[in-house]
């Protein structure tokens, strides 16, 4: 497995993935740096190969691992090549000729689009998967190295392309960390599932049943913050995965992760004419100039029906074209006419004087609401119950996306007024607020004093951490979420902020924790649907075929469930997919399922090398 990262936090944990869960020989390519900066990457690498394979030989009971040697490599951190650039010597130098897997994780995609088409041209049957912000650009380049490898008469499954966008992974779970109660999604290919948080119940009650339990939280009747944050040490009770139903039934009191739907869901339709472009009328005109021009209509319609009635002889359409001919000055005196006709006219003069202020109070109007659309709206006086959203970079962006899609009132604070995602919040009227957060007045102006939750997803720990004391010496009950790197830092914030604030919530989430799983499960040829966090732990879903699979086929539905590891959730249709499974039902070769499974779980299912009895 061959891994081309910016020296990026994705790339080095995505590299401790693949060594650690899935026992690959690794070379990850990186550019050169500092002495500095370079201990410090590889102490980084280090540091999360030996906690990975800790927890594999905790959940295996053996202390290898995956108890097989791998060669070059073996007990260390990946083998490493520094390059400026990623040229063809660099690639093969790296092996990408004889690799049977590449990942492009830059931050840079047209990095990552160059060296894809370069790996390709070197090795045909490579497996590739490439990280892409721009979503539309990645199905694009999916689709053109697909029809390539067809092209060249290669099999699918040798020379897959699978696009990933670490941003696209991580903001459902970021933003369901903002709100209670917010149903956490896995959004791919069209295939939906969705998994709701359930706190405990109250005693003596039942909670509600979905399709299946996926996880048992740390959180319980008596402690309903859990010990999210802490599972790695102290020995405190973390969340258990795929329990089955007896773990269930001995349980009453503790929180569930339980899945509500599995559906395909159908293509959004396409926008109307000027959808998203235009501005409503209520917000274009004020009420005030919409009431003066249904007054001026309806004196229209008065003139016009008195001069039909007056007028003999005068049909309708021609005595209200009359009636505007002398709204607007243009036509002849009435000096010979009846003295009905004349006091009309003066009539229809007066009106007409009218219509001119009425007129350039619309412009105004019009210019006013469309300057107002293009600049940043200030939050309202009244505000409350929002999410403060800290960072409108990569991840910002998405989780802002999100949670206006969930109809959820943010307000976002972002130092660059350049950055990524400040069109999105002027496109979506979101208020913005530009400064920098560790600057006194800033999260004041966001009315942070009323906010519901804390969102800090700016890619500095330090001013996340800063941002979050601040905002709980303002409101001690604050819900807060922080984006942090390093677990053993999260570990220390949560203990802290808990000790300090026992009756709000803290969450940390670190991104490349939550994407690093659904690229190295891609790396190993399966496609990943996404990740769901559960506490500090990852959930991953995967459709799988059962032929490629000696563990799934032949056996029932039931029989297959290995609590703990992986769990069948729902079975493809050719009428779509069906969800409410016979325990019973015997899989067959032909048939494609959709699985739930745990880091661990997935590694075992798709190790190239044979794992030890004991697992």
């Amino acid at each position: 497995m061959v891994v081309c990262g910016g020296d990026n936090a994705l790339a080095h944990r995505l590299a401790a993935e693949l060594r650690g869960v899935y026992g690959e020989q690794v070379t990850l390519v990186v550019p050169p740096a500092g002495r500095g900066e370079r201990a410090q990457a590889t102490g980084r690498a280090t540091a999360l190969l030996g906690r990975i394979t800790a927890a594999v030989s905790r959940t295996t009971g053996n202390a290898g691992g995956n108890g097989q040697g791998n060669g070059e490599g073996d007990g260390g951190v990946p083998r490493t090549i520094e390059a400026v650039e990623l040229t063809d010597d660099v690639l093969v130098d790296a092996g990408v000729p004889q690799a049977a897997a590449l990942a492009l994780m830059h931050d840079d995609d047209e990095t990552n689009i160059r060296t894809a088409l370069a790996a390709r041209r070197l090795n045909p049957c490579l497996r590739l998967v490439i990280r892409l912000y721009n979503r539309k650009l990645g199905q694009y380049l999916e689709d053109l190295l697909d029809q390539a490898a067809a092209v060249a008469g290669l099999a699918a499954a040798a020379s897959s392309v699978t696009v990933l966008s670490d941003a696209d992974t991580a903001a459902p779970a970021l933003a369901a960390t903002a709100v209670a109660g917010t149903s956490k999604v896995v959004h791919a290919d069209g295939l939906l599932l969705r998994a709701v948080e359930r706190t405990p119940p109250a005693t003596g009650t039942v909670a509600p049943r979905g399709l299946a339990t996926l996880a048992l939280l740390s959180s319980t009747a008596n402690d309903p913050a859990g010990s999210e944050g802490s599972d790695r040490a102290g020995g405190e009770a973390g969340p258990l995965l795929l329990p089955d139903d007896a773990a269930v039934a001995a349980a009453p009191g503790r929180g569930a992760l339980v899945l509500e739907a599995v559906s395909y869901s159908g293509a959004t339709p396409p926008p109307g004419f000027l959808a998203g472009r235009g501005v409503p009328l209520r917000q274009l005109f004020s009420r005030r100039l919409r009431w003066s021009v249904a007054g001026f209509a309806a004196a229209v319609l008065g003139m016009a029906i008195a001069s039909i009635v007056t007028t003999a002889d005068t049909s309708p359409l021609h005595a209200t074209y009359l009636t505007l001919l002398d709204l607007f000055s243009i036509n002849d005196p009435a000096t010979e006419g009846p003295a009905s006709r004349q006091i009309l006219q003066l009539l229809a003069g007066l009106v007409g004087l009218l219509l001119l202020p009425i007129l350039f109070a619309a412009v105004l109007e019009a210019l006013g609401t469309f300057r107002t659309a293009s600049s940043l709206r200030r939050p309202p006086r009244g505000l409350s119950g929002h999410v403060v959203l800290l960072g409108l970079g990569k991840i910002g962006t998405r989780v802002l996306a999100r949670l206006r899609e969930l109809d959820i009132p943010v307000v976002c604070v972002e130092a660059d007024p350049e950055a990524r995602g400040v069109s999105l919040a002027r496109r979506l009227r979101v208020p913005t607020v530009i400064g920098d957060v560790t600057e006194e007045g800033v999260l004041e102006a966001a009315k942070i004093h009323r906010a519901h939750a804390l969102l800090a997803l700016t890619s500095a720990d330090t001013i996340n951490l800063e941002a979050a004391l601040y905002a709980r010496a303002v409101k001690p009950d604050l819900r807060v979420a922080l984006r942090l790197y390093d677990d053993e830092f999260a570990t220390a914030v949560y203990r802290t902020l808990r000790a300090a604030h026992p009756g709000a919530l803290t969450r940390s989430r670190s991104v490349s924790a939550l994407a690093a799983p659904a690229f190295a499960g891609a790396m190993m040829g399966r496609q990943i649907l996404g990740a769901l966090p559960v506490e500090r732990s990852v959930l991953l879903f995967a459709v799988l075929d059962v032929e490629r699979q000696p563990q799934l086929a032949g056996r029932t539905v039931a029989g297959v469930f290995r609590p703990g590891a992986w769990r069948v959730v729902a079975l493809e249709r050719s009428s779509g997919l069906e969800w409410e499974l016979d325990p019973e039902y015997e899989l067959r070769p032909s048939d494609r399922v959709v699985l739930a499974a745990t880091r661990q779980g997935l590694a075992e299912l798709l190790a190239r090398r044979p794992l030890p009895a004991s697992s």
